[in-house]
């Protein structure tokens, strides 16, 4: 969009005009983009003011008939449970994940040919399998349409009108399994003028107010995000707890969710709280054990999985490794 190639081609393209100017036009492009705020800007801007309430996770229950495919009597928490998993990059497979290493049989679709980012699939994908499915085509409807009517769980890391424009809004969903658990996550939030836009956690903490903090509290004169994808890894994290609680409603009160995540409202959860005193110390690696793994790509060293459910021991079915690597079948019961 800009015509340019490196940086400083970016900087002579973008030195004359307006942020707001930049923003739109990427979007306009089909890009992702984000003009850095305070966090009174944002507050006030109408996207801003539609979601300064919004909660990380919002959950709500309909009636459920029957639990009985959860009763697995399995070794882990989640044995039996199918997970239908559209998300990518971080939020998303972070919970999945999650729920892949305690039993889970999570079956991650992507479009054909869609390239993830490369170093994080040793993480992402570990416990999964992987698939490919083109939702435009009929054949690939059929598939997915099987795969929904005998899955438990879907996760989709989606725009809010992404699903819908494929023709699966909640009342399609629902009517090809009146007992799934329906979990999403975006960017910007469920409500107002930017529910439909792309983003990710980087563009959310330069809307709302997070990059230009940080630039006022290290003296810094240009945006100064969290050290580390903070916002992508605390939502995953809810998220998974809030689909393993609608799991466990679903066989002790008869219910299912409808679950809904943002990345705003956990920046809205991290405004919330009370601003440490002192900045904290800056950890080391070598503060963090590794434990040895096998990946697609040979043997690696990795982080322990660090949510875990007391007395049971994680434990991953798949090594990770590329994308659309098995068929679009559930395993065998």
């Amino acid at each position: 969009m800009l015509g340019a190639n490196d940086r400083e081609t970016v900087r002579a393209a973008v030195e004359s005009r307006y942020a707001e100017e930049i923003e739109s036009a990427l979007l306009a492009a089909g890009g992702a983009a984000a003009v850095m705020h305070e966090r009174a800007q944002w507050l006030s801007s109408p996207s801003g003011a539609a979601t300064a309430k919004a909660s990380p996770v919002v959950v709500t229950e309909r009636p459920s008939s029957s639990s009985d495919r959860l009763l697995s009597g399995g070794a882990l928490p989640f044995d039996g449970v199918r997970v239908l998993d559209l998300t990518r990059v971080i939020a998303g497979p972070v919970a999945t994940k999650f729920l892949a290493g305690y039993g889970a049989d999570v079956l991650r679709i992507d479009p054909p040919g869609f390239e993830e980012v490369l170093s994080l699939l040793p993480e992402t994908t570990l416990g999964k399998r992987t698939t490919a499915l083109d939702l435009t085509t009929p054949a690939d409807r059929a598939i997915f349409e099987e795969l929904l009517a005998g899955a438990d769980v879907l996760v989709a890391g989606l725009r809010a009108n992404a699903l819908p424009g494929l023709g699966y809004d909640d009342q399609t969903l629902t009517r090809l399994n009146p007992e799934l658990t329906i979990a999403s996550l975006d960017a910007y939030g469920w409500d107002g003028p930017w529910r439909n836009r792309r983003g990710f956690d980087s563009l959310v903490q330069m809307s709302c107010g997070i990059a230009a903090d940080g630039a006022a509290a290290t003296g810094r004169d240009q945006p100064t995000p969290l050290p580390v994808q903070a916002l992508d890894h605390a939502t995953g994290w809810l998220l998974a707890t809030a689909i393993a609680r609608a799991l466990t409603r679903k066989l002790t009160a008869s219910s299912t969710a409808r679950i809904h995540a943002s990345l705003i409202g956990t920046a809205n959860l991290l405004y919330s709280l009370p601003s440490p005193a002192d900045r904290p110390a800056q950890p080391n690696p070598e503060d963090f054990p590794l434990e040895d793994t096998d990946t697609a790509w040979g043997p690696a060293r990795r982080v322990s999985l660090p949510g875990r459910i007391d007395g049971v021991r994680v434990h991953w079915a798949h090594q990770a490794g590329p994308l659309n690597r098995y068929p679009a079948t559930w395993n065998q019961q």
